[in-house]
C-alpha cells in the first residue's frame, strides 16, 4: 500500500476509535436523523446556531466504520461555517466521492481520507449518511436516507 493509503486508513480507524463531537446537543437550534435502509447505519445530528453560522455541530447513532468516521470528520470541518459554506463542503465531498477526480482538492483536509471509497460504491451512501443528514437538519427537515 502506498504511504497516503496508510495514512487515509489511519486517519479513518482513529475517527472510527475516537469519534469527535459524539454527543447530544441539549436545546439544540436544529437537528435530524439518517438512516441507511440498506445497511442499518443511523445517525443523529445536532446544530446548535449562531445567526448564519453552525456554532456546534454534534451526532450520535451506530453504524460502519466509515459512517463512524464520515459523522466525526464532518462535525470538526462545519464548526464555526455558515450555512453556505457548509453546503458548499458538502457538495464538495459530493463530488470527491463520486466524481472522476483522482485526487481529493486539497481544502477537504482529513475528509480526502473517504476519497478511497469512489473504488467501493455501496460504502459511498455510508459516508454521505451523516452529510445528508446534517442537510436535512439545516433545511428544517427531521429526517434523510441515504441517496
Amino acid at each position: 500500500m502506498s504511504d497516503l493509503t496508510d495514512l487515509y486508513q489511519e486517519i479513518i480507524l482513529d475517527h472510527t476509535k475516537r469519534p469527535r463531537n459524539f454527543r447530544a446537543i441539549e436545546g439544540c437550534t436544529c437537528a435530524a436523523e439518517g438512516h441507511n435502509p440498506l445497511c442499518g447505519d443511523e445517525v443523529k445530528v445536532f446544530v446548535q446556531m449562531d445567526g448564519d453560522t453552525l456554532s456546534d455541530v454534534a451526532f450520535q447513532g451506530q453504524g460502519c466504520a466509515i459512517s463512524r468516521a464520515s459523522a466525526s470528520m464532518m462535525t470538526g470541518k462545519t464548526q464555526g461555517r455558515t450555512v453556505a459554506e457548509v453546503k458548499s463542503l458538502s457538495s464538495r465531498v459530493r463530488v470527491m466521492l463520486l466524481g472522476a477526480s483522482s485526487e481529493p482538492p486539497p481544502e477537504l483536509g482529513d475528509l480526502a481520507a473517504l476519497s478511497g471509497l469512489r473504488k467501493f460504491p455501496a460504502r459511498i451512501k455510508c459516508a454521505m449518511l451523516p452529510w445528508h443528514t446534517l442537510e436535512a437538519a439545516l433545511d428544517g427537515k427531521v429526517s434523510a436516507t441515504s441517496e
